[in-house]
């Protein structure tokens, strides 16, 4: 199997090399054209014209006109988009066509209307079966978040597994850990996202755009895309001889985060260059019931770089990030009396008592004793070739990632935990010439993994992983009626190491008198098939409907199989089950939607049933209570087989003459229960609690001479009483509904046509209700003997004040 990704690495290299350039796209073409308003006729400046799949475009001048050199003579997707106007798509052969106009229509929706990258091809949004959500770079920077996960949890059939206000890991539809995918610069992130406290290690200042497909829909992506992928998409290439920058300041009065992020890049003549820093503080963050939480601060700072080649033959890029965060880990550890928040403190050289944390313990920017130290590289090979009509891709990616956790007073310098995961990631896909509307494409990708346990406590075993897989996809386009589908077949190997450990709980070489094994060596080999055909309908210019048949597929992840120890972030002791099954889905979508002048709704329902669901569940003691080990609770890896079924539904009412105003609402809803179980473990854990989000908004186009683009918006989130939860030996329990209010408004200030800077001000939960999400850890971490509360509470009122700079050069 090695051997054979050698092949296929060698292929990647030295195949583009020889083909690419000098393979069908050598005839350089040209694009010239003007973009005009379709009812007034008046030129249009500042519209983006941008090409998906070739990562190239231009800005129409004050004319209205726009020149795109160095393009290749084949047939492509065309984009152009333009605040307040219908974002047109369509598909060009740049072999015949040199000169085209365009005519933008004014327009108070964009729904449905967005070109889809986190395929094989660029398509539009309501042409694709699958279920997708999208948000835009301005969408981003209107959020109120400590991080991207956070921004994205905003849109409907999303949430987020919390750890306090750093780390969030994402959920889509129920389903959350490794059953999402999270795509960073065209590779699978992998910073072993099996643990309840681990992040997404990325820059949200990075992320320029997001695609959420949701459910097993997406076959590029292998074995754990069964819930979906989340795709995050860095800022396109800048037009040719272009050099601009930007600089972003945030500061949030909840937990006094600030932070920056300043980015300079240019293409001269192809050569194309990207520069981004980011730095971010916050101190513990507040609510009403318990006050500054002690130990939930973070430190996060990240670089990124690319530097490539954008020609006529497609381009090639080389990109760097290195991502650092070094969050305090929340044990919730109280005074009796007063319920006041304690930190560990020394007596003497071999005693540690604790002591209430003072003002300065709370609102200092460095994290306290238990804390994580977390660093993530990322380098990653991009090319995209222009062969003929047709398209070879190939990406090649190696990332680390390192994770230790501190959490001895009496040797703060010496951590307990050290991980450290190398992946190498290989993904390689031809896209065929389109000929009488029919678009297929194949690839194969992959990826090989090497863990080691570099500290002195253990949790998971040593291991390595190989992972291939080999899929096709074909779509066929009609006036009306898409149809997509395809196949894919997975091999993965995981192999678990050995340990033996001395009476000091030392490393062994091998077994020896008195050791005690720690972990057992195995081996396991997993296959399987997964698939999907969808039908999309476009029935008239304002409505359009979808449905989409697939089945997913997700190997058991190293945690699940082969854990035995403490999991200091949860406060648990965890045991993997190495003859667990690998899951497999059905699931099965519709969709209708409409977007006409006055009203823009679409309708999502699903059901999505699964065989041999994995999840945690606690473990009852032989006399009664909770199994312990070590002093903590025990929780098994279990499965069983699941249905989980819900949907969504948006409605934005824009009626015309008044379309400036929104009222738009938003309902989602999952109900996830297992076969053949009793009341108690009928229910899956850690299913989100439906949410009603209702939104009004005013956006006015132009105020005044130099005020551009001003929005006002108010919002309620209903998030409805969870009853329905696994409660099974403890596991669970519901959680109370609230709702929650929230404000945000902004506008850019122009001079001379050009924005001179956009100033985005926000509050979360204006009247600080106190709540807890079903899906926060914290709501287990203890009671409060003071007032009787069990675990902490979310945040509470928080202001958010960000400045967004553009910087031109000549």
């Amino acid at each position: 199997m090695k051997t054979m990704l050698s092949l296929y690495l060698l292929c990647f290299i030295f195949f583009p090399l020889f083909a690419g350039p000098g393979t069908g796209g050598s005839l350089k073409g040209t694009l010239t054209g003007k973009i005009t308003d379709s009812k007034t006729g008046e030129p249009l400046p500042g519209v983006i014209i941008y090409f998906p799949d070739l990562k190239t475009g231009t800005i129409s001048d004050q004319n209205g006109n726009y020149r795109i050199d160095n393009l290749p003579q084949a047939r492509v997707n065309i984009q152009l988009s333009f605040i307040s106007y219908r974002t047109i798509i369509t598909s060009i052969d740049l072999s015949t066509a040199s000169s085209l106009d365009f005519s933008m229509e004014y327009t108070a929706t964009e729904l449905n209307e967005v070109v889809i990258t986190g395929l094989s091809k660029s398509t539009e949004q309501k042409r694709n079966p699958a279920p997708v959500s999208v948000l835009p770079r301005l969408a981003l920077l209107q959020n109120v978040a400590s991080n991207i996960i956070d921004a994205i949890a905003s849109q409907p059939g999303i949430s987020q597994i919390t750890t306090g206000t750093g780390i969030s890991k994402p959920v889509i539809r129920g389903l959350g850990y490794n059953r999402v995918v999270v795509i960073n610069d065209g590779i699978r992130q992998e910073g072993q996202q099996w643990g309840d406290e681990h992040g997404i290690e990325i820059d949200e200042f990075s992320v320029h755009r997001v695609e959420i497909l949701k459910g097993p829909a997406s076959l590029a992506y292998g074995s754990d895309a069964m819930a979906g992928v989340i795709n995050l998409i860095p800022a396109p290439y800048l037009e040719k001889g272009k050099l601009s920058g930007n600089l972003l300041l945030n500061y949030q009065t909840n937990n006094g985060l600030a932070s920056t992020s300043c980015n300079l890049a240019g293409n001269r003549n192809g050569l194309v260059w990207d520069l981004r820093y980011s730095y971010k503080i916050a101190h513990s963050y507040q609510n009403r019931n318990d006050g500054f939480v002690y130990n939930s601060g973070f430190r996060e700072n990240a670089f990124a770089m690319l530097t490539g080649l954008v020609k006529q033959w497609g381009y090639s890029s080389l990109h760097f990030h290195a991502y650092n965060m070094f969050p305090g880990i929340i044990e919730g550890e109280r005074d009796s009396i007063t319920g006041l928040f304690t930190r560990p403190v020394i007596l003497n050289d071999t005693v540690v008592s604790a002591t209430i944390a003072t003002e300065s313990d709370l609102k200092t920017y460095k994290p306290g004793i238990p804390f994580q130290k977390i660093h993530h590289y990322l380098a990653v090979w991009n090319n995209s070739f222009i062969i003929g009509n047709s398209n070879l891709k190939a990406v090649i990616g190696f990332q680390q990632n390192q994770r230790q956790e501190f959490a001895d007073i009496l040797s703060p310098g010496n951590y307990g935990l050290y991980f450290l995961l190398n992946t190498v990631s290989y993904d390689l896909r031809y896209i065929l010439p389109e000929k009488s509307n029919y678009s297929i494409s194949f690839g194969i990708n992959g990826m090989q993994q090497m863990s080691k346990n570099k500290g002195e406590e253990f949790l998971i075993p040593a291991y390595d992983l190989f992972d291939i897989g080999v899929f096709g996809l074909m779509r066929k386009s009609w006036d009306k009626f898409d149809v997509s589908g395809g196949l894919r077949y997975d091999t993965r190997v995981e192999h678990g190491r050995d340990l033996y450990l001395d009476a000091g709980g030392s490393k062994l070489p091998g077994p020896a008198p008195g050791s005690f094994h720690r972990f057992s060596e195995f081996s396991r080999k997993f296959t399987g098939f997964s698939g999907s055909i969808g039908l999309s309908w476009q029935i008239s210019k304002a409505f359009f409907s979808k449905i989409n048949l697939s089945r997913g597929f997700r190997i058991p992840n190293i945690a699940e199989l082969g854990s035995n120890g403490i999991h200091e972030g949860t406060s648990r002791y965890e045991l993997g089950d190495a003859a667990l099954k690998a899951e497999n889905s059905i699931q099965v979508d519709f969709s209708l939607g409409l977007s006409s002048e006055h009203i823009s709704a679409e309708l999502n329902v699903f059901s999505n049933t699964i065989n041999h669901y994995v999840f945690l569940r606690k473990l009852a003691g032989m006399a009664g209570g909770d199994s312990l080990a070590e002093g903590l609770g025990v929780f098994k890896y279990v499965s069983g087989n699941a249905r989980l079924t819900g949907g969504e539904i948006r409605i934005d009412l824009h009626p015309h003459p008044l379309d400036w105003i929104h009222f738009e609402n938003t309902f989602s809803i999952v109900e996830a229960y297992q076969f053949h179980q009793p009341d108690s473990s009928r229910f899956l854990p850690f299913i989100p609690q439906p949410k009603w989000r209702t939104t009004f908004r005013i956006d006015i186009r132009k105020a005044g001479k130099f005020l551009n683009n001003s929005y006002l918006q108010i919002e309620s989130e209903i998030c409805f009483r969870q009853n329905r939860y696994y409660a099974a030996y403890g596991t669970e329990t519901g959680t109370p509904g609230y709702n929650i209010f929230n404000i945000g408004l902004g506008t850019d200030c122009a001079l001379a046509g050009k924005t001179v800077f956009s100033l985005f001000a926000g509050v979360n939960n204006l009247t600080d209700v106190a709540y807890q999400s079903h899906l926060s850890r914290l709501k287990y971490s203890g009671e409060n003997f003071a007032t009787g509360r069990t675990g902490i509470y979310n945040m509470g009122r928080n202001f958010s004040l960000k400045l967004f700079i553009p910087l031109y050069f000549r």
